[in-house]
């Protein structure tokens, strides 16, 4: 227990008088420097939400963060719930849920250097395993606006980049490292990590890391414990050379391994079940190539990958939670870029962007129980996209067509083939410089997914579903972006963007469970209907929903910059409906999938070319959903600072108190039970963070 707390302020304090409070302070802080010069990171996330691959359609409404200290980030919603209309649930990284407008990452393309990350293991556990400390880029596509995203992306998709040799080496340096420290208190959180990177020649670069990341039981705003024990190992293997001027050759081996003691639930962290002994683990190779000759019509991009994700469980005898859980994706895409001039007409010069690729990919699930193999699953997906980014003047329009082949789970579907045909249209105008309205329609598909990994028996106790349809849908957004320059100074520049958007989803694919309450009434072995209270079934399986769904709502962000300040204002809302019930989308974690409106404030400023200054306050209104479950409201407010000393180059120490008012809340995007505390995965009350880097 924490003795000494702060005052519950928070309550007292809106986000916008917080930001008035942090704004004030940073100009005090300004008044005894002499340079306004922005600090420069070593290292930073780059976080990125574009709701199109296209780059001319939304390129300045996209909302780019630098306010969020990378160094200091240890769970995505460090850096992630600063894109409006994403959000991060789980407090600890073992069960992480990256969440886009209420789809969970089961209904987005998840990828970390390419390599896809498919399947769910066990749905008290996340299933995307990732240190921020490997990162250098996190790429969001918030909804499906493009042909090229593919299957299992209903939601949008979510690409995370680790470091590369060339991201960290000095202009003519031939070897270097970096070594980095830090802290947590909630927690007791320690990082150590190491990166050693060079270029022995011209053509060649490589880059090794190595990382631990200590962390014991931490509390929440109320005192609770926030049971974990763990260690954690991270390794990254990069390698790449240019063999020609035309030809690049890259491959890299990433690992996150996660082992200690959890409960057995570990999305109920507070739960008075005994924790047993627990690690997930996940491994990624990729080989990756670029042709891309002195020839407009050629830029070929090839990725191959394989990943591995697993969760291995020894129980010590209690009960039956002893189980090895793994879920293996392995695949290729390629893809071409060709730039056509297409000629003037009537007086306007066109140009095209054309995109086309194949990509495959095959997921394998397995299940051992007791050290006996249990049962295993397995489905791919062949596909082919063009998209043409036709650039007429101030007018663009990007039509797109897709075609997959799915070959579904025996065990869910019956291996049933799903061959579908998609189409997207998009279309922008700018209508004053810098100022563009855009609209898009995209088609959905998603055929059916492996089972989560811990029901596998080869169809034991399973109903297999031969008329299991496809999840199909669209995603229709209209919106409006533009970037002022030169307001108030030289140089500043204000970006405004405002969205709505409607997802509709037909044939909702849900797992239902065996049990005696509701929701787990399970299904008759033979004909798949559900089961009721007092008329238990005795299989479980997946279902299409009796009911269709709609997602509506609004993503509104400004982002003001000059040389040496920012501020970053959003709000965002999504709100699912079934067309009969009137319910919104249920969640895998329980309850509704809908989060309340969100609102975020993000102040960064350096007074001095040594010194920046941060604050992010993050409001969240309360929602009750259709059955008068609510989900309470909170506001969370963190500050921070980076120092850059002159005297030794490379040095950078990074100091934040997060959830500085100690509030006592857990994330919408979390397991959350509003009538019992032990079933809500709260997040941590206040956590100081200290780290510090050494780069030569």
């Amino acid at each position: 227990m924490r003795e000494v707390k702060l005052s519950k302020l928070s309550s007292q304090l809106t986000v916008l008088s917080i930001g008035v409070a942090a704004v004030l302070w940073t100009q005090a802080a300004s008044a005894a420097t002499a340079s306004d010069v922005p600090n420069t990171t070593l290292q930073t996330i780059t976080v990125t939400a574009n709701s199109s691959v296209r780059d001319a359609v939304q390129e300045d409404s996209v909302y780019i963060d630098d306010y969020t200290p990378a160094a200091q980030a240890s769970h995505l919603n460090d850096f992630l719930d600063v894109i409006p209309g994403v959000s991060v649930g789980g407090t600890s990284s073992v069960n992480q849920r990256i969440r886009v407008r209420g789809l969970d990452d089961t209904n987005l393309k998840v990828t970390i250097d390419g390599a896809r990350q498919e399947g769910a293991l066990f749905y008290h556990m996340g299933d995307i395993t990732i240190d921020p400390d490997l990162l250098k880029q996190a790429e969001v596509a918030v909804g499906n606006n493009s042909v090229t995203l593919g299957n299992d992306a209903l939601g949008g998709a979510v690409a995370f980049e680790t470091v590369d040799a060339a991201d960290l080496l000095k202009p003519n340096q031939k070897i270097g490292a970096k070594v980095n420290v830090g802290y947590g208190s909630n927690n007791d959180e320690l990082l150590t990590s190491a990166t050693v990177y060079g270029a022995p020649t011209e053509n060649v670069d490589l880059l090794a890391y190595y990382g631990k990341r200590d962390t014991s039981s931490g509390e929440d705003g109320s005192g609770r414990e926030l049971f974990e024990d763990s260690e954690s190992e991270n390794i990254l293997l990069k390698a790449g050379a240019h063999i020609t001027d035309a030809h690049h050759v890259g491959a890299s081996f990433s690992r996150t391994e996660k082992d200690g003691i959890f409960p057995f639930r570990p999305d109920f962290p507070s739960l008075s079940d005994e924790p047993i002994p627990q690690k997930i683990s996940r491994d990624t190779y990729t080989l990756d190539h670029t042709y891309n000759p002195a020839n407009q019509l050629i830029d070929v991009d090839t990725n191959i990958y394989h990943t591995e994700t697993q969760i291995l469980r020894d129980s010590d005898n209690v009960g039956r939670y002893e189980f090895d859980a793994t879920v293996k994706t392995t695949g290729g895409k390629i893809q071409n870029t060709s730039l056509i001039d297409s000629g003037v007409i009537e007086g306007i010069k066109g140009t095209h962007k054309l995109i086309t690729g194949v990509e495959h990919y095959k997921k394998e699930s397995d299940l051992s129980r007791d050290f006996e193999r249990r049962g295993g699953d397995e489905a791919t997906n062949t596909s082919i996209y063009l998209e043409d980014q036709w650039q007429m003047g101030k007018l663009s329009l990007t039509p797109g067509v897709r075609y997959d082949r799915y070959e579904s789970p025996e065990f869910v579907s019956g291996g049933k083939t799903y061959d579908n045909v998609i189409g997207a249209l998009a279309a922008s105008y700018e209508i004053a410089p810098r100022t563009q309205v855009f609209a898009s329609y995209t088609q959905l598909f998603n055929g059916p997914d492996l089972s989560q990994t811990v029901f596998n028996d080869d169809g034991a106790g399973t109903y297999t579903n031969n008329d299991l349809k496809a999840e199909e849908g669209s995603n229709a957004e209209v919106g409006i972006a533009t970037t002022l320059r030169d307001l108030t100074i030289a140089d500043d520049a204000l970006q405004l963007s405002g969205k709505y958007f409607i997802t509709d989803i037909e044939n909702y694919q849900q797992f239902i469970r065996t049990g005696d309450r509701a929701g787990r009434y399970g299904l008759n072995c033979e004909t798949g209907v559900r089961g009721s209270s007092g008329n238990l079934q005795d299989c479980q399986g997946t279902i299409n929903s009796d009911e269709d769904y709609e997602i509506k709502g609004v993503e509104l962000a400004a982002n003001y910059t000059t040389r040496n300040f920012g501020m970053g204002l959003s709000y965002s809302r999504a709100r699912s409906e079934g067309d009969k019930t009137g319910d919104s989308i249920p969640s895998v974690s329980g309850g509704s999938a809908d989060s309340g409106d969100r609102y975020m404030v993000n102040l960064n400023y350096a007074p001095t070319d040594i010194v920046d200054l941060g604050w992010r306050s993050t409001y969240v209104s309360s929602i009750t959903d259709n059955n008068q479950d609510t989900k309470p409201s909170y506001d969370v407010h963190d500050i921070f600072m980076t120092y850059t000393p002159t005297q030794i180059e490379g040095i950078k120490a990074t100091l934040g108190v997060y959830n500085i008012f100690d509030e006592t809340y857990a994330n919408h995007s979390s397991r959350l039970n509003a009538t019992n505390d032990a079933s809500t995965d709260f997040d941590m009350g206040r956590n100081i963070k200290t780290s510090l880097t050494y780069q030569f």
